[in-house]
């Protein structure tokens, strides 16, 4: 039970994550075309984003989370497991970003997750 929960824990949180730091990036980079000149100020810009740094502290939670599970349960569990952040990051992107996902991208997510239940159910 702690396993499934600790690694419920790495999946919303680094995936959660990954979609702040999308928007962040987003707003910093406003369709603008990256150049040298333009560079340092547009890194200035990310680093003054707060959805950056909520970002960041989720992927570090999500870090943690993560070292403390394989402390205690098979890596063989874990890291695949942990797979389902493609379903989530699927999830979050049609939902959050307003992105949208192909049917063949769902299919693979979902190809994923009956491989994570796959490797889950196994004994």
């Amino acid at each position: 039970m702690r396993t499934a929960l600790l690694v419920a824990v790495v999946v919303l949180a680094g995936t959660g994550g990954d979609v702040l730091m999308t928007m962040a990036m987003k707003k910093v980079a406003r369709d603008e075309p990256w150049t040298w000149r333009g560079g340092p100020f547009r890194i200035l810009r990310a680093l003054a984003q707060p959805l950056l740094w909520a970002a960041v502290g989720l992927m570090v939670l999500s870090f943690l989370a993560f070292i403390t599970v394989l402390s205690w349960a098979n890596m063989t569990l874990v890291v695949p497991a942990t797979a389902t952040n493609y379903l989530v990051g699927a999830v979050g992107a049609r939902l959050l970003l307003k992105e949208r996902v192909s049917r063949m991208r769902w299919a693979g997510v979902l190809l994923v997750a009956a491989g994570v239940l796959l490797v889950c159910t196994a004994g």
